[in-house]
């Protein structure tokens, strides 16, 4: 299994960004698609956003749509999600997750469709 290993995370106001990052070792990066996911304090993990193995295809939870933006240097084994104009509910814990997948074009929204994840990076936005 790939190791995945989160950052950038921290404190921000309302309608400030952050930039997390996802850096992957162990495996075939290119191999991999990825997703994001959040759990905030006393809430289920929720999905956030996917990207197929080639970067072609992406999927964004509704409420984040037109705000996050996710992507990836397969060069450098790294997954980021931009993240716009927060709000004071997208705090949480973000988490990087991987999932060998034999289609380039293919991302997935299920935390049971990924089998490697990360520690997590705790994101709180300040109103």
């Amino acid at each position: 299994q790939v190791q995945l290993v989160e950052s950038g995370g921290g404190l921000v106001q309302a309608g400030g960004s952050l930039r997390l990052s996802c850096a992957a070792s162990g495996g075939t990066f290119s191999s991999y698609a990825m997703g994001w996911f959040r759990q905030a304090r006393g809430k289920e993990r929720e999905f956030v956003a996917a990207i197929s193995r080639s970067g072609g295809n992406t999927g964004y939870l509704d409420s984040v749509k037109g705000r996050f933006t996710i992507s990836r240097d397969n060069a450098k084994n790294t997954v980021y999600v931009q993240m716009n104009s927060l709000k004071p509910e997208d705090t949480a814990v973000y988490y990087c997750a991987a999932r060998k997948s034999s289609w380039l074009l293919t991302y997935f929204m299920s935390l049971a469709d990924y089998d490697s994840w990360g520690q997590g990076t705790q994101v709180t936005v300040s109103s």
